[in-house]
């Protein structure tokens, strides 16, 4: 789902037990790599709720959670991050990341 303002991806955080949001810009091209990851792992079988934003976009989210770089992956869990990746290693990296936060 993309969403396209900081209120809205803090409804998605609040509304959702898991929640991963996902940030990027578009002419980033390890962010277009991330992308095809993302949506590779949001296929499978998992409990997360899955959000796509433009960075360029939000700057107050930026600014209000420190983000660093993109691409960046932010895990929550009842709206508290437990997770922030910024080195999208593999499929089954990601994947696994995920089942261990939804069920610790």
């Amino acid at each position: 789902m993309e969403v396209s303002s900081t209120e809205a991806l803090h409804q998605c955080i609040t509304d959702h037990t898991l929640e991963a949001v996902y940030l990027y810009t578009p002419m980033c091209g390890t962010c277009q790599v991330a992308g095809k990851m993302i949506d590779v792992v949001e296929k499978l079988p998992q409990s997360f709720h899955f959000a796509k934003a433009n960075l360029n976009y939000l700057p107050q989210f930026a600014e209000e959670l420190s983000i660093e770089s993109v691409p960046c992956l932010l895990l929550f869990k009842d709206g508290e991050e437990m997770e922030r990746i910024y080195a999208f290693q593999s499929v089954p990296y990601l994947y696994e990341t995920l089942n261990k936060i939804s069920i610790s």
